[in-house]
């Protein structure tokens, strides 16, 4: 009663057992890759959430290092203008002795003396700043520090500084003010 065509036409047992193996290793390989997907999404949740991490510490260090720079520059004078003070005090006192009830009293040395000791309290403010005078009198022409005045027909070695009319200034290497000098220019 069994036709040869039936087993083949509905699936006989032997189509039977070839398809479940096939659907089993269907559903372990749909399983694998669901927990392999599964680990992925959760590795790449990760990783997005340690970029957000990095992304918020660079922008906390550039607002820490804007806020410091403010601060730097803000207070950058304060030591020097600590030093100043001293300063000020020292010509206020050499102006009250030279005027008013004490007028009579000062003398000439006297007053010499004060404002030598305010120029060596300014000299000692300056090199804490690290600021240093530009004073090239007898070396050669520097266009870089120097600004020439004038020049002058002069037996030394031609573009040789001659004389500093007003001295220049460095902060750091860095200039503040050129010299203003004379220059000599060969005799004609």
């Amino acid at each position: 009663m069994s036709d040869p065509n039936s087993d083949t036409q509905f699936g006989g047992p032997d189509e039977k057992t070839q398809v479940l193996p096939e659907t089993a290793v269907a559903l372990v390989e749909l399983e694998r890759l669901q927990i392999e997907l599964a680990a992925s999404e959760e590795r790449a949740k990760n990783h997005w959430e340690q970029y957000l991490r990095a992304l918020a510490d660079v922008d906390n260090v550039r607002k820490r290092a804007a806020k410091d720079l403010e601060s730097a520059r803000q207070f950058a004078v304060e030591r020097f203008a600590q030093e100043l003070v001293g300063v000020k005090d020292s010509l206020e006192l050499a102006v009250q002795n030279a005027s008013g009830a004490n007028a009579g009293k000062a003398d000439v040395a006297s007053l010499v003396e004060g404002q030598n000791a305010t120029l060596r309290l300014l000299s000692k403010a300056f090199e804490k700043a690290q600021i240093e005078e530009v004073n090239p009198e007898g070396k050669p022409f520097n266009p870089e520090l120097h600004e020439a005045m004038m020049a002058q027909p002069s037996d030394a070695a031609p573009n040789t500084v001659l004389a500093v009319v007003q001295r220049g200034y460095t902060l750091n290497g860095r200039l503040l003010r050129a010299a203003r000098v004379v220059v000599s220019a060969p005799r004609s």
